[in-house]
């Protein structure tokens, strides 16, 4: 497909992706601060349920929740359910469209692990749907029993995964993929368990029967899981664009560990807080805090320049991209790119302020060149989005050169 009709195409997917996480996200974390608001009322049988009030827009809300389900059903009910599938779907979409359709640029490293794109797609796609399964039956199991030994179980495993992807993809493939894990996991909580267990209440209120509570009980664990995971997804598919969070793959599983632990600590405290003021768990906040700051020390570690910095030894030199396959530019691109574009894009980049090439891409060797021939075909060529103002003064004649060796003249 023609990169400037498939930039397009990615772009209004990602639009309708944040829009729709955006309306996800805020209804999620509205219902657990509705739920944690509730509050008994003499005409409310205790365990049945609560009411709360809001106000907002200069009106007053009354809100009252029934713990399993009212006497009988009301005329009108407003699902929340498609804001969680559209951003699922938009997401994959994403997925595709950027690393599956792309997956040389920006999945594949031959330095981890030598893939073909449908090899790579395969693993990616089977990933997210064999951590569902694995996430789905430690939830059935006699785990569930125990909130918290479930917790710290789930939260090994997506670390796990995370190693696991970090030894096939490259760092960006195997951050975006550990994000695409969680997100997976909260939107089928949604699709398999949320929605089913609420239509059984309501066909069991349909029959003038009564619904077993066990059904919501389980939905809403499975909605308090979905809360605490929110916020590292956000991180995760943030940091893909942030080359400073994948620079050496090895730091993922922790930088996973990390981030986990600090939205989950942000979440625990506001979701406390929600129910009672006086109660706030402050000390999450430190917790954050600490974790926060040692994901960056983490990240640190696999800059050449912070390394210095922290005293450590320097980095080993990576190995250069195989030649095999490659079309290699002629030395009049390999010049004019390592003259216009290798000052950042580099393993080492020279120009001030920067300890890691943008987006982890790398055009200082006439093999790291041909590898990222359809991102320069975007950017230099057909855009003109680099370099960033044209900073390093690139003439529309070198362009012209470039667009000539691209189009295989």
């Amino acid at each position: 497909m023609d990169p400037y009709i498939l930039d397009w195409i990615t772009m209004l997917i990602r639009w309708l992706h944040v829009v729709t996480a955006m309306a996800w996200i805020g209804a999620s974390f509205f219902f657990i601060h509705l739920d944690a608001s509730l509050r008994p009322e003499p005409d409310i049988e205790p365990g049945t349920g609560g009411r709360t009030w809001q106000v907002h827009g200069g009106g007053f809300y009354e809100m009252r929740k029934y713990a399993v389900a009212p006497a009988r059903l009301p005329a009108h009910l407003t699902w929340h359910k498609w804001q969680s599938y559209w951003t699922w779907i938009s997401g994959f979409f994403l997925l595709t469209t950027v690393y599956y359709a792309q997956s040389q640029l920006f999945l594949i490293d031959p330095a981890v692990m030598a893939l073909t794109p449908l090899q790579a797609a395969a693993i990616g796609m089977g990933g997210l749907l064999a951590g569902w399964l694995v996430y789905d039956g430690l939830c059935r199991s006699p785990l569930r029993a125990d909130d918290n030994l479930l917790a710290l179980v789930g939260f090994g495993f997506v670390v796990l995964a995370s190693y696991g992807f970090s030894k096939v993809f490259s760092g960006r493939g195997a951050v975006i993929h550990t994000g695409a894990l969680m997100a997976t996991i909260m939107t089928f909580n949604v699709f398999f368990v949320i929605m089913p267990n609420q239509r059984k209440t309501i066909a069991a209120l349909s029959a003038g029967q009564k619904p077993d509570p066990l059904w919501g009980e389980q939905a809403k664990a499975r909605s308090l899981h979905n809360n605490y995971i929110t916020l590292p997804v956000i991180f995760m598919m943030l940091a893909n664009h942030y080359p400073v969070t994948y620079a050496d793959p090895a730091i993922i599983p922790a930088l996973t560990a990390l981030v986990i632990l600090t939205g989950a600590m942000i979440r625990h405290f506001y979701n406390l807080r929600h129910k009672d003021h006086d109660k706030s768990p402050w000390w999450a906040w430190l917790v954050a805090a600490l974790a926060i700051w040692t994901a960056f020390f983490v990240a640190a570690s696999a800059s050449p320049g912070w390394r210095e910095k922290l005293g450590l030894a320097p980095l080993p030199e990576a190995p250069l991209v195989h030649d095999a396959g490659l079309r290699l530019p002629p030395p009049e691109v390999v010049a004019i790119v390592e003259g216009r574009c290798a000052m950042c894009h580099a393993a080492q980049p020279f120009w001030p302020g920067l300890d890691n090439a943008p987006y982890h891409v790398l055009l200082d060797t006439p093999q790291h060149i041909a590898v990222q021939a359809a991102a320069i075909q975007r950017m230099a060529v057909m855009t003109h989005a680099m370099p960033p103002g044209n900073v390093s003064a690139i003439t529309a004649r070198e362009r012209g050169t470039l667009a000539r060796w691209l189009a295989g003249s």
